[in-house]
């Protein structure tokens, strides 16, 4: 969890007992993820920083300087090579975590973004944003590969399949679109929530999608479609 006081609790699957809580502040952190070896956790500062966070020391290990603005969105690399994280300003930022070093600032978008995702071959990286489009790059060259258009609002949410065929996307247009991965088109539309959905996520074989709305319902959908 993440929260505007900067402050988050890890908590062990078994018990639910809070083992840790680390201090990130002092700016406000809206987004968390963990590294792919579970040993480090990112997080989206205020200041635009990634700040990575040793699991068990609980300390500051290592600042990435995106030298822009309020992060809201971060994701790591499947084969652990990267880190990636999107601003209220429109502007995706990646950094190699072998060297620390700023590898791409990527300036598609003209809004916030609200998420983004790497295929899980970590050649592309899929961005969302309140600008109502989604986009594909090439992650090794920086290339944009594709811009997706088709929903009518914010597009909330970005997952990509495990088996790197499709990718999904929410929006607050109330819709769940499915895209092709190779073709860069729309595969399905899903139109079954009455309010604007928030979250959408495959589970673990691709066999299923999941998506939260406002409308209070979490929608179940069989995949492959």
């Amino acid at each position: 969890s993440s929260g505007i006081n900067a402050e988050w609790p890890l908590r062990p699957g078994d018990t639910g007992k809070q083992v840790k809580s680390i201090e990130a502040g002092p700016v406000d952190c809206w987004t968390v993820a963990f590294s792919v070896d579970g040993q480090y956790i990112g997080s989206g500062s205020h200041n635009g920083r990634i700040n990575l966070f040793g699991v068990e020391s609980g300390k500051l290990e290592q600042s990435l300087d995106t030298r822009g603005k309020f992060i809201m969105s971060i994701t790591y690399s499947p084969n652990g090579h990267y880190v990636a994280c999107g601003a209220i300003d429109g502007i995706v930022t990646v950094f190699d975590l072998v060297t620390g070093k700023l590898l791409h600032t990527l300036e598609g978008h003209a809004m916030p973004i609200r998420s983004l995702v790497f295929s899980p071959d970590s050649q592309l990286l899929v961005t969302c944003s309140d600008d109502s489009s989604v986009k594909v790059y090439d992650v090794q060259h920086a290339n944009l590969v594709g811009t997706l258009s088709g929903h009518g609002s914010y597009v909330l949410c970005v997952d990509f399949s495990p088996d790197n065929t499709r990718f999904a996307t929410s929006s607050s247009d109330r819709k769940v679109k499915v895209w092709d991965a190779g073709t860069r088109r729309c595969v399905h539309t899903f139109t079954e929530h009455k309010d604007q959905v928030w979250g959408v996520a495959y589970n673990d074989n691709g066999s299923k999608l999941v998506s939260v709305s406002d409308d209070k319902a979490i929608n179940v959908y069989e995949c492959p479609l």
